[in-house]
């Protein structure tokens, strides 16, 4: 849980960086690339919140262990409609030009950059020198290769604001999203599995051997 939450708060710190980096390095050096600007949007929208929920939260973390607020449902009803609205300004653009085609060859392409991304977090993380534990492979699989509409739809709104085309731009993350929560809840079950048998492997194998009588 703790490299979950790591993972989740470092996710939104290093995109704010790698993001109009990456921008800059595909659009080229003479492209008018705002970098000042769109680190300054980003950095307010996702690390400032970040930063005074932090704070706030130390001085009424008692209060919040007593009362114990619903923030999980709270969470799903914000990320629900944050996926809802997204649809909606989406696929009700009329400059938004994807016929079924292209939109049926985006899906399989999400869906196998997901699984290889799966796959690949996976054998890095289970090879015999990483000393990662099975729940660490757990946590690195799913929590380093899903990201949430919650992050990535405020990036593009502001690294592209003004552009006609947002909309044509945002199909891929609204795919991807939804991708990544089919296959995580696919793969629960065959992945717990795999995690409780090898921690069972695991922990036969450091039990010290019994004295052999001769």
């Amino acid at each position: 849980q703790a490299a979950a939450i790591f993972n989740s708060a470092f996710g939104s710190f290093l995109g704010i960086v790698i993001t109009p980096l990456l921008l800059l390095l595909f659009l080229g050096s003479s492209s008018s690339v705002p970098f000042t600007s769109i680190f300054s949007q980003l950095f307010m929208t996702v690390v400032v919140p970040l930063i005074i929920g932090q704070i706030v939260r130390r001085y009424i973390k008692d209060w919040l262990e007593r009362k114990k607020p619903p923030f999980g449902a709270i969470s799903s009803c914000v990320l629900l409609m944050i996926i809802y609205t997204t649809f909606c300004d989406t696929f009700a653009n009329p400059n938004i030009d994807l016929d079924k085609f292209s939109l049926i060859i985006i899906v399989f392409i999400i869906f196998s950059i997901q699984m290889s991304f799966m796959f690949l977090t996976f054998l890095f993380s289970t090879r015999n020198n990483s000393g990662f534990t099975p729940a660490d492979t757990v946590a690195i699989i799913f929590c380093s290769t899903h990201k949430s509409l919650t992050l990535g739809i405020p990036m593009l709104k502001i690294v592209f604001a003004g552009y006609e085309h947002l909309s044509l731009i945002s199909v891929p993350l609204l795919i991807y999203h939804p991708a990544q929560i089919l296959l995580g809840s696919l793969l629960v079950p065959t992945i717990k599995s795999w995690m409780v048998s090898r921690q069972k492997a695991l922990k036969l194998t450091r039990q010290p051997k019994a004295p052999v009588k001769v």
